[in-house]
């Protein structure tokens, strides 16, 4: 029996598991006790995503120190992961080189999401300025937007850019609704997903229709828009719609909901791979939830990969964009796909 026959076949025996993996939260997360493969608790719940688990590739632990992780993003020309840890007021930086972790910003101005356009300049949404920030080349920092209609923004979160030249960005308020990620103050705005048109400056809601909107991401042709939805009763539905070639939104519909095996959480950062699948961190629910759902584009689930913390959002790194890092309150986990992400961040 071959290598390629025996990861093969080991896929096939722990496939459609959803009880009987080993606890997440009871396994030796600092790296010191080997994990045998294939990894049990990145789980296989229809046959369709047997092809992304690696039959020898183990979730592990590469950060753990932060009080809330959160916004992680991959920068290509530097092979490193940056993140925001929200309530500590600080950017961290995971080099792939070695896997030393740096501050990468101090103050970060309680920043929340990042991301990085493509021209490699990093885009970071921030909490505490109430601002949308970005860093050029040269290291001076550029505000591309900070209110709307004459108020403040709540609390920027999270953000993506699209090819056409716009900034797309949720902004919920979570930042300005206590002082522990930024600075408690009354919301001006609306809850609502804006649409910034990075060449003329041109700023409008693209969809104020729901509570606390969220994570987003686009799918591989970003004909379609995904949107986490965290306000509300749980489960917490992640919605679909329609991008027109204008950039406007249009057939909002619930794309998945986060109830899974009796338990009933939310979702909050969330990514595209090249073959349409949605990658959801997930939270909120505990023990045998928490971790990462993935979806497929017709909104099954598909796998889960779970997590001894509450995720809180995710993004595919690495030279091939094969390698799935994920914030997870505390900690920051990796772990190898078999596919790649739908775009550059």
């Amino acid at each position: 029996m071959d290598r390629r026959t025996f990861i093969a076949g080991s896929m096939a025996a722990g496939s459609l598991a959803v009880a009987g993996h080993a606890a997440a939260a009871t396994r030796d997360w600092s790296g010191l006790s080997p994990v045998r493969y294939p990894d049990p608790d990145v789980l296989v719940l229809d046959p369709r995503f047997g092809k992304y688990k690696l039959g020898n590739a183990a979730i592990e632990r590469v950060h753990t120190g932060n009080r809330w992780a959160e916004g992680p993003a991959w920068n290509g020309a530097g092979q490193f992961l940056v993140w925001s840890d929200v309530a500590e007021n600080v950017q961290r930086r995971w080099l792939a080189d070695d896997g030393r972790v740096t501050t990468f910003r101090n103050p970060s101005g309680y920043s929340n999401g990042n991301t990085f356009d493509f021209e490699g300049r990093q885009i970071t949404f921030e909490h505490g300025g109430r601002r949308v920030l970005r860093f050029e080349h040269s290291g001076a920092v550029t505000v591309l937007a900070d209110s709307f209609n004459g108020k403040p923004f709540n609390a920027p979160n999270d953000g993506v850019v699209t090819p056409d030249g716009a900034l797309w960005f949720t902004d919920p308020g979570y930042g300005s609704m206590v002082d522990y990620e930024g600075y408690a103050r009354p919301l001006e705005l609306k809850e609502a997903v804006y649409r910034l048109d990075l060449a003329t400056g041109n700023l409008r809601v693209a969809t104020d229709a729901l509570l606390k909107p969220n994570g987003l991401c686009f799918s591989p042709d970003y004909r379609t828009l995904y949107v986490v939805d965290t306000g509300g009763d749980v489960p917490k539905p992640i919605y679909a719609f329609d991008v027109g070639s204008d950039g406007r939104l249009s057939r909002q519909r619930v794309f998945a909901t986060m109830a899974y095996n009796g338990m009933a959480g939310g979702s909050d950062g969330v990514r595209a791979d090249v073959d349409g699948n949605i990658w959801a961190a997930a939270g909120w629910a505990g023990e045998g939830f928490d971790g990462v759902h993935v979806f497929a584009s017709d909104g099954t689930r598909i796998g889960a990969i779970m997590l001894p913390e509450i995720c809180s959002n995710l993004t595919f790194g690495g030279p091939r964009r094969n390698r799935l890092f994920m914030t997870a309150s505390q900690s920051v986990y990796a772990l190898y796909v078999e596919t790649r992400g739908a775009h550059v961040c």
